[in-house]
């Protein structure tokens, strides 16, 4: 399997640390407000690879971190309590705040077919493990104590932006919206790893710590969550590109200082969902939700197919029309599948095929949309559908679209469905006789079942992926 690592800007052959096991951790929500659907794209792509290393027989274990203190509103660490505006703007405690938007994250995530991590870690529960790196960090001279907090000082790195070469002026204060200076750093680029003066007189979540009663800065939390359940060696670290630079920088910054040599050996950054107007965020005050999209009568595994089209290093652009496509072709899918039944034994030979279409796409740097293809031609292949059900469910296991209970869902759905189910069959069987009349370059057969089909409101449209078609009431 070839991955591109963010670290060094190629794609590379995975190899894991020990032999058939991953040892992976992707940042987690800060659960202050509902999960928007580009944080959504995210965790999506990183089910997709976990299910495909796992697929591929590696033992996989996954852990989340949960955010619930210690982010700030720039995540260079100025600005207001995250956790402690949600609570304001609720009038809710800041647990009470964690629970409810964390239960609602997981809510979205089993809507999404995202599977849970192995282990899931709120921050809140590991203040020991945060409190025992930071005073490895101050022994070894990688922290100081400044205003009565503790920083980590990048001056004592040979290289401190290790994802891509940076001018020193570029890593001023003013890298994220809303960043102000702070006069206790020896260094701009210095970051804190234990807040003892609280910027808020009403801040609710406070520790004891050697350094005073305080919270832990946010990018400390990643680190030693990690450790706690991973050991001091990571194979895959993945997360949104924007977490890339300051939070990965400084994940990195402080695990290598405290362990005393390399970290994380891949970085899996997926990119932006963007609307038309630009990248969604939830500090623009309006931001599209799971639910939002069930609101506009779409199913959410339909949005997963959307993304699923798309190669997770590129950005996306989401629109309603954009989105309505991916549902009508997802609907496609789920109607082929529906008007199939098992008729005898798999063809290995051609599962064998498939299916290295298949890896071959995932294999190149998690190409879903060459996978999806993949899928596609499944549908298309010239075998038994027995063999094309088992196909489907194989690769159904790392893509998660549910097309399989989907498809038992509209077989079971009483007269108009079992009516959809024929016709779609129907049609399939006239695309396969018009595919087979092309092939004989016997043109005038092709365009009498194109008319046949036209006579009956149904409209073929020859695409990459073969003959797609639409239906006219």
């Amino acid at each position: 399997m070839q991955l591109y690592n963010s670290l060094t800007h190629e794609k590379e052959e995975f190899v894991p640390v020990e032999a058939g096991k991953v040892s992976m951790y992707t940042c987690g929500p800060t659960v202050y407000h509902f999960a928007h659907i580009g944080n959504l794209r995210t965790y999506i792509m990183e089910d997709v690879l976990e299910k495909y290393l796992r697929y591929s027989g590696y033992d996989v274990k996954r852990v989340m971190n949960i955010t619930d203190v210690g982010h700030l509103t720039s995540d260079a660490d100025t600005g207001e309590d995250k956790m402690l505006k949600g609570a304001k703007r609720e009038h809710k405690t800041v647990m009470q705040i964690a629970k409810f938007y964390t239960d609602a994250f997981f809510k979205d995530c089993k809507k999404l077919n995202i599977k849970t991590p192995d282990v899931v870690e709120p921050a809140t529960n590991c203040i020991d493990e945060f409190i025992k790196m930071i005073s490895e960090l101050l022994e070894k001279g990688y922290a100081y104590i400044a205003g009565g907090n503790v920083y980590f000082d990048t001056s004592k790195l040979e290289k401190y932006y290790v994802f891509n070469d940076h001018d020193e002026e570029d890593l001023a204060v003013g890298v994220r919206e809303g960043v102000g200076e702070d006069k206790n750093k020896r260094n701009k680029c210095d970051f804190v790893l234990w807040f003892t003066k609280s910027k808020f007189e009403d801040q609710e979540l406070k520790w004891d710590s050697p350094w005073g009663v305080g919270y832990p800065g946010w990018h400390i939390e990643c680190s030693c969550i990690a450790r706690k359940h991973l050991g001091e060696r990571l194979d895959i670290h993945c997360g949104g590109i924007d977490n890339a630079f300051p939070h990965h920088t400084n994940e990195i910054a402080q695990s290598e200082a405290a362990f005393g040599h390399k970290w994380c050996n891949f970085w899996f950054h997926v990119h932006h969902l963007n609307t038309e107007s630009g990248k969604m965020s939830k500090s623009k005050g309006e931001f599209l939700t799971v639910s939002l999209l069930e609101e506009r009568g779409f199913d959410p595994l339909a949005y997963r197919f959307f993304c699923l089209q798309s190669h997770y290093r590129k950005n996306l652009v989401f629109s309603w029309e954009n989105l309505e496509n991916a549902s009508v072709a997802y609907k496609r899918i789920i109607s082929k599948v529906a008007a199939l039944h098992k008729d005898g034994d798999t063809d290995a030979d051609v599962c064998r095929a498939l299916e290295k279409e298949f890896c071959d796409a995932l294999d190149n740097d998690l190409n879903t949309s060459l996978a999806i293809t993949a899928l596609y031609d499944v549908l298309k292949a010239d075998t038994n559908d027995s063999t094309k059900l088992y196909l489907i469910d194989r690769f159904d296991s790392v893509l998660s679209l549910g097309i399989m209970e989907a498809a038992e869902k509209l077989r079971e759905g009483g007269a108009e469905n079992t009516a959809d189910a024929e016709l779609v069959r129907y049609i399939e069987k006239m695309i396969e006789a018009r595919r087979a009349a092309k092939a004989e370059k016997n043109y005038q057969e092709a365009d009498r079942i194109r008319a046949e089909l036209a006579e009956k409101g149904i409209i073929l449209t020859d695409t990459k992926n073969g003959t797609e078609y639409t239906i006219k009431h």
